[in-house]
């Protein structure tokens, strides 16, 4: 999956970022607290999408 796929389908459940760090971007949930690290690649395992979605509290893409 596209990284940019994933972060527009983060930020329509509410997810923001919160932070730039080394070599991810850190999002935070603000309705659960929940934060999680999504890596600056250009594409992402369908399973990492999977559990960056599960860490967040939002639906899977």
């Amino acid at each position: 999956m596209k990284r940019r796929d994933l972060v527009i389908h983060l930020e329509s459940h509410g997810c923001r970022l919160l932070r730039e760090g080394g070599k991810h971007s850190i999002y935070v949930n603000p309705a659960t607290n929940a934060t999680s690290a999504v890596p600056r690649h250009t594409e992402i395992y369908e399973f990492l999408a999977r559990k960056i979605c599960r860490d967040l509290q939002v639906p899977p893409p």
